[in-house]
């Protein structure tokens, strides 16, 4: 199958994961203990709740993104557009479709924690394979020409907060604001482990007077390769050898014991990485 191929199937694969774990977080959690998120399904959250449930969430997701889908069509591109609009279809097909489900715990704190983990599934799944639900960040990627001095970040920040905020007052529940923080902070990282994946590894940088016998010890020890980076020591004013590698973590004690061994006098730089990609790791 050409390769092009085998990336659209799996990108609108994860897709549909993504949207089916994202209207769990819903239907399961948020919407039965009435926790308003920010974004465009939070505020539908909030519209559904004030008709008393008459209207699906879902169905109120996709009015309220159509008219920023087409406000976005300038600037995004029709492709970009056609995109999102089928991502926003399919969450509210599964939003809507899946309002039987039985309702997990009426604890709203328990719900927010495990609202916020399903929801940050599925936003991991459509930014890992590149595929937007539209909402309040492609809102804000409209605006932002109207506001040169705000970041995307926090343009999309205010308008999220903004989304609480309405909601928390309108429902008379302050308590709402510390159950949407717990959901975002929560769907972020959960997404950036589902972005990042679990590879964790450690990057060293090794500054020594002994280069050569600093490396050959390190790969005669470890499968690493070894990057020897030239150097310059701005109090000294002299040349400085440095070697990268990247170990696991794991291999972290050896790399200390054999550094020290080579070069007593090493000056070590141990920081985490997310991914590593290449040979000896993760395929590119």
């Amino acid at each position: 199958m050409n390769p092009t191929v085998q990336t659209e199937i799996k990108r609108y694969l994860f897709m549909v994961v993504g949207c089916f774990s994202y209207a769990l977080a819903f239907n399961l959690f948020l919407i039965p203990n009435n926790v308003v998120t920010g974004g465009v399904t939070g505020l539908s959250t909030l519209v559904n709740i004030l008709c008393g449930g008459a209207v699906g969430v879902g169905i109120i997701s996709i009015a309220f993104n159509l008219p920023i889908l087409l406000l976005g069509l300038r600037s995004q591109g029709l492709a970009f557009i056609l995109r999102c609009f089928l991502t926003i279809a399919v969450l509210g097909l599964f939003l809507d479709g899946m309002t039987g489900l039985p309702v997990i715990t009426d604890d709203p704190l328990m719900a927010s924690i495990y609202g916020g983990i399903a929801q940050g599934i599925g936003i991991g799944l459509f930014c890992r394979y590149n595929v937007s639900s539209g909402g309040t960040e492609l809102l804000a990627r409209v605006l932002m020409p109207l506001f040169p001095g705000i970041s995307l970040a926090n343009l999309l920040a205010v308008l999220d907060g903004a989304i609480v905020l309405f909601g928390s007052l309108v429902l008379g529940n302050p308590e709402n604001v510390l159950r949407a923080l717990i959901v975002i902070y929560l769907s972020s990282k959960v997404s950036d482990l589902i972005i990042t994946g679990l590879d964790y590894a450690k990057m060293v940088h090794i500054i020594t007077e002994k280069p050569e016998e600093v490396a050959d010890a390190l790969l005669k020890s470890s499968p690493r390769g070894v990057t020897e980076i030239s150097g310059r020591g701005m109090y000294t004013r002299s040349r400085k050898n440095v070697l990268m590698t990247v170990v696991k973590k794991q291999q972290l004690l050896q790399l200390r014991r054999v550094v020290s061994e080579a070069d007593p006098a090493a000056f070590i730089i141990v920081s985490d990485t997310t991914e590593v990609l290449g040979n000896g790791w993760k395929q590119l």
